[in-house]
């Protein structure tokens, strides 16, 4: 009776505001992610952290049977996994594009919503909340002011999209490209009738001036049209 006694417990009404909160704040995150178009959004931020918070809840009171016949359970091997098992899903949200990847900052969403969940679940509240602001913070404000310190300084990558007559060589368009100071990446060719299309891919140096750049290639010789992909 005294071991039954001192078995942890929690009231439904605590339960509920655990569960409650971890969705809350999960959904919160993905509300960010869905405003931005990305492969997971608000309803699988706020199913990850629920379930994080449920497996907590269930690995830290729901096993008083087998504690009252003298077994010994770690209730936090089951929020260990949840570590685990998230990397499974992250990984699905990574896209691998040609020579760009897409879908890190997804995943490490989809990780540390699983930390929060399972944060609210073991009634750590501040600590949840607070983790929770930060990362909407580096998920906003802090990604603008990093583009806009960073890409003072850093190389950025574009496509260049080319009109050229049937038959006519690129060879022209890129050495004038590697005289403006870009830097070739890709290249790709398509055939459209009397026309030939290139795709490329280059690196322009910092504070280039893109619009500029395109002036200055559609004066090469056979250019028919060039652009800035969008």
């Amino acid at each position: 009776m005294l071991l039954a006694a001192s078995l942890p417990s929690l009231s439904w009404e605590e339960a509920l505001l655990r569960l409650a909160l971890a969705a809350a704040l999960g959904g919160a995150v993905g509300i960010e992610r869905e405003l931005r178009e990305r492969e997971a959004g608000f309803r699988t931020h706020l199913l990850v952290s629920l379930g994080s918070a449920l497996f907590t809840i269930a690995g830290a009171y729901g096993f008083h049977d087998l504690l009252t016949h003298g077994s010994s359970i770690d209730p936090t091997r089951v929020a260990a996994q949840i570590v685990t098992g998230i990397g499974f899903l992250g990984a699905g949200a990574i896209i691998r594009q040609g020579v760009a990847v897409r879908g890190l900052t997804t995943a490490a969403t989809l990780w540390v919503v699983a930390a929060i969940g399972l944060t609210s679940g073991a009634g750590y509240y501040s600590a949840a909340v607070i983790t929770t602001g930060l990362v909407l913070f580096s998920l906003w404000p802090l990604r603008i002011a990093s583009y806009r310190i960073l890409g003072r300084f850093r190389p950025e990558t574009d496509r260049l999209l080319v009109q050229l007559p049937a038959g006519e060589s690129p060879a022209p368009l890129i050495e004038a490209l590697e005289g403006l100071g870009a830097r070739l990446q890709s290249l790709e060719v398509s055939h459209e009738a009397d026309r030939r299309t290139v795709m490329i891919d280059v690196t322009l140096p910092p504070r280039a001036d893109a619009a500029a750049m395109v002036v200055k290639l559609a004066d090469v010789e056979h250019v028919l049209e060039i652009r800035w992909d969008d």
